[in-house]
């Protein structure tokens, strides 16, 4: 409670009550047990409500408590009028099927807001988001890049990457996707991290096409390698034709770009060349 007088006055517009409903963290953690945790969550609660600040209460460690437990104290402040209640997949247990059945049971006992907050140990985070969502699910957290504790949290960039998948129109029209880029680059730069080759959306390989088969499909019709639009983040595709891997179709559009004039014939003996040179050195744009 003193914590919660102490954040009402600084002015704050909202306070989040987070507290370990899990055995591990009961015991271990903060040692109190489900009476005093249910006790408390309310006085808090009715305290902030008071001073007319938006509240939010959330289990941790949601999918290693006690279902019971769990519903038990999410009616009893829903009841008294809290904000949003939140989950939390603490340790990256979770699988879709869990998030989806925890969710939607949840659903089904409170009226107010679903918060979700996934991590990303076991590699689910971006599905057990998605899926939230899918449940009934109002709020998801996420993180740039993904950087939070051990593994981090579901990645803004990943999560946006599911979602215009699902619905390209909304996506669009409530997002600035185009600022995804530069958001990642400023936060990896302040951080001092490097934004992986293979990251969603940003990744300079992301839409990057480089074996043959793939470069004719590409350049025929890009949605036959490509889920995602890179236009819709302000991106550009690039077909690699400077590569071991490197397609007589590839190199054919760099003829075009060009402006030269080869036949077929000569274009796929440049091919052949040019995949013997990149097995000596890497290649660049000006040697092609």
């Amino acid at each position: 409670m003193d914590d919660a007088r102490i954040a009402v006055e600084t002015g704050v517009d909202g306070v989040d009550v987070v507290i370990g409903t899990s055995s591990f963290l009961r015991e271990h953690s903060h040692g109190k047990d489900m009476d005093y945790i249910h006790k408390s969550a309310i006085e808090v609660i009715e305290f902030v409500k008071s001073k007319n600040i938006e509240i939010r209460f959330s289990s941790e460690d949601s999918f290693r408590s006690d279902l019971v437990d769990l519903l038990s104290i999410y009616r009893a402040v829903d009841k008294i009028g809290v904000n949003r209640v939140g989950i939390a997949d603490t340790v990256g247990c979770a699988g879709p099927r869990q998030v989806y059945d925890l969710v939607r049971t949840l659903r089904g006992v409170v009226h107010c807001d679903i918060e979700t907050h996934f991590h990303n140990d076991t590699g689910c985070a971006i599905a057990n988001a998605y899926t939230a969502l899918e449940a009934g699910a109002t709020h998801i957290d996420t993180s740039v890049l993904g950087i939070g504790e051990r593994n981090g949290i579901t990645p803004l960039g990943g999560l946006m990457a599911r979602m215009i998948v699902a619905d390209r129109d909304y996506v669009r029209s409530k997002y600035k996707l185009e600022k995804l880029r530069d958001l990642e680059n400023l936060v990896a730069e302040a951080v001092e991290v490097n934004i992986p080759f293979n990251n969603y959306i940003t990744g300079f390989c992301a839409f990057t096409h480089k074996a043959g088969i793939h470069a004719k499909a590409i350049l025929a019709n890009p949605s036959t390698y490509e889920i995602v639009n890179p236009a819709d983040f302000g991106l550009t595709r690039y077909v690699h034709f400077a590569s071991r891997l490197t397609g007589w179709n590839a190199i054919k559009s760099r003829v075009d770009q060009l402006d030269l004039s080869l036949t077929d014939a000569q274009v796929k003996e440049c091919t052949a060349k040019i995949k013997q040179l990149a097995d000596v050195r890497s290649l660049n744009v000006d040697d092609v």
